[in-house]
């Protein structure tokens, strides 16, 4: 295995060089897998992993039997992770603070239910503050499944925030993620500190591990919040 190419990443920059140098043209199939593991002298399983990747974001169209081609068309995906909201507010140089509101066993409303599939089960729920320099940032409400994460009925989060230790603690398999822009009710008004009605951003998601729900949470940030993200 020569040094240059002794990973999937080292082989994703190659077969990146060759798209955007148009050695590899809009639409032009590119070698097998076996002939670009030949070439480079990994495994196939690393350019598998490689090709792969580009064709998750859009670059590669990968189709059985018809092989590999570089995209007419590339769809440049948004990238999105979980973020630890300590840390995203440390990152904008700001001091974090965080405040626990409720915690308690409970039948969640029909809405909830109905998206995690947990029947009349009771789930842990959950509400917090996240603070930066001593002003509301986010709060988080959200809805536990401790059938999928028992461990976490045992989390004090009077120290340790849900969004923190599920982050570090329970793995997903795949999600879902909604964004809005809400009229703030009265008791997120508030928490937030802002007027009956405001705009705030709000973000829904839904993780779960395999077909087992792990958790799905609102979190609702202060007027003037604003996202990044990297394309």
């Amino acid at each position: 295995m020569t040094p240059e190419f002794n990973s999937w990443q080292s082989v994703q920059d190659e077969v990146l060089r060759r798209i955007h140098s148009r050695t590899w043209p809009p639409g032009a199939a590119i070698p097998n897998e076996a002939e670009l593991a030949q070439e480079f002298g990994c495994a196939r399983a690393t350019v598998n992993r490689a090709l792969q990747a580009l064709a998750d974001a859009g670059l590669l169209e990968r189709k059985r039997r018809a092989g590999t081609r570089v995209a007419l068309h590339p769809i440049r995906k948004a990238t999105l992770s979980i973020p630890i909201l300590r840390t995203e507010i440390e990152q904008r140089g700001a001091t974090y603070g965080y405040g626990l509101i409720d915690r308690r066993l409970e039948v969640p409303p029909n809405p909830i239910r109905t998206r995690l599939g947990t029947g009349g089960a009771e789930l842990l729920h959950t509400r917090a503050l996240h603070t930066a320099n001593g002003r509301p940032f986010v709060i988080e409400d959200r809805w536990v499944n401790l059938a999928t994460v028992p461990a976490f009925a045992e989390v004090d989060l009077e120290r340790f925030s849900a969004n923190e230790w599920l982050v570090s603690h329970a793995p997903f398999t795949h999600g879902d993620i909604f964004f809005g822009a809400d009229p703030c009710s009265i008791t997120e008004a508030e928490a937030l500190g802002c007027a009956v009605g405001a705009a705030v951003f709000t973000v829904e998601r839904t993780t779960w591990n395999a077909t087992a729900p792990i958790t799905w949470v609102r979190l609702v940030y202060a007027p003037g919040y604003r996202m990044q993200t990297d394309l």
